[in-house]
């Protein structure tokens, strides 16, 4: 099982005096240094009008990054395509394929919070089927030789070819997902597969349970499954004291970044997000107790690997590790990387 750094660049909190910016230029040292450790990945969220993150542009950072590094994987989590034109998106990343000597892998998802689609002017109740829509049409523009046309409900064009080309035919792609439907739909399309525990436990049962429905629909669908991915919180702790603070830190990162970016208003949640109504219901009540392995990684090495153990056990082939939630000061996040290479990955070499 594999290791990456993630981040969705959250810093929607009280009292905060860290800015954006600040905490751009510690995302891409992060990143960089995710490489140096021996990380396999760095996966860079979208988020819009500080809302809940304040990157906006992963793929212009992961640019930076890959301008200073060799081998490191590069990836969004996630590209929220519905807010982008599908032939921008696939120029962009087919791009830094290109110029990362073929190192991107592509996520993407239709996001969660309507305050990002309304200045764009896009459906946040119709964006399921503007999503899979897109997806079609980035990856056929990444697979084709010459210029295709699409006639589609929300996209069409005539002979289109971009340039450049990805190195990589075909970029490895993934689709994000929090629910039944989005993991059948990575099944149905062929794609890799990346989930939130704390989601898939909430909606689908948990990630042994994901991991089943995904291999089923591939083959259902005659697709050959793909890599399975998950993300988790991470947050070493060797004393009670030290825990404490780090239930503490998630369950401020739920209550004043998540819960208003999640539509949880039954009144006005489409279709589709109804499920994250009790989601909602069940951050707003989030006790420090019941942060258990469904959510996060925290305490001493022995617990987390202990937990790991568990995800490489139901099927999944790399972890993508969020340190720097919650305002953790980026030398601790930097400390934490370079000790869960040293006392943890070693575990599943």
């Amino acid at each position: 099982m594999q290791f990456g750094y993630f981040t969705l660049s959250d810093n929607h909190y009280d009292n905060n005096s860290r800015t954006a910016n600040d905490f751009v230029a510690d995302i891409i040292d992060e990143a960089v240094y995710a490489e140096e450790v021996g990380l396999h990945s760095a996966w860079i969220g979208e988020h819009h009008f500080s809302t809940l993150g304040v990157l906006s542009c992963p793929d212009l950072v992961l640019a930076n990054v890959a301008a200073r590094t060799r081998r490191i994987r590069l990836a969004p989590a996630v590209t929220v395509l519905p807010l982008h034109h599908p032939i921008r998106v696939a120029e962009q990343w087919a791009t830094l394929d290109l110029l990362s000597g073929g190192r991107v892998d592509f996520a993407s998802g239709r996001g969660y919070d309507r305050r990002e689609y309304l200045p764009f002017k896009v459906s946040f109740e119709n964006n399921q089927e503007i999503f899979e829509e897109g997806m079609e049409v980035v990856r056929r523009l990444w697979s084709s030789d010459g210029p295709i046309s699409h006639d589609g409900k929300h996209y069409q064009f005539e002979n289109v070819a971009i340039t450049p080309k990805p190195v990589q035919r075909p970029i490895p792609a993934y689709v994000a997902s929090f629910s039944q439907p989005s993991i059948e739909l990575a099944g149905r399309l062929g794609c890799g597969l990346i989930v939130a525990p704390f989601a898939a436990a909430m909606t689908y049962g948990g990630l042994r349970q994901v991991a089943e429905l995904y291999h089923q629909t591939c083959a259902k669908h005659g697709r050959a499954a793909s890599r399975l991915m998950c993300s988790y919180f991470t947050h070493f702790a060797d004393t009670p004291r030290e825990e404490e603070a780090a239930r503490a830190r998630q369950i401020r990162y739920y209550k004043e970044c998540v819960i208003a970016a999640f539509p949880g208003d039954p009144n006005t949640a489409p279709p589709s997000y109804r499920y994250f109504v009790g989601m909602v219901e069940r951050l707003r009540n989030v006790r420090p107790e019941d942060l258990t392995e469904n959510s996060v990684l925290l305490g001493p090495p022995a617990r987390i690997i202990d937990t790991l153990k568990n995800v490489e056990a139901a099927g999944f082939d790399e972890v993508i590790l969020y340190f720097n939630v919650g305002l953790k000061p980026h030398p601790q996040v930097k400390d934490e990387m370079a000790r869960f290479i040293a006392q943890v990955a070693p575990a599943f070499s």
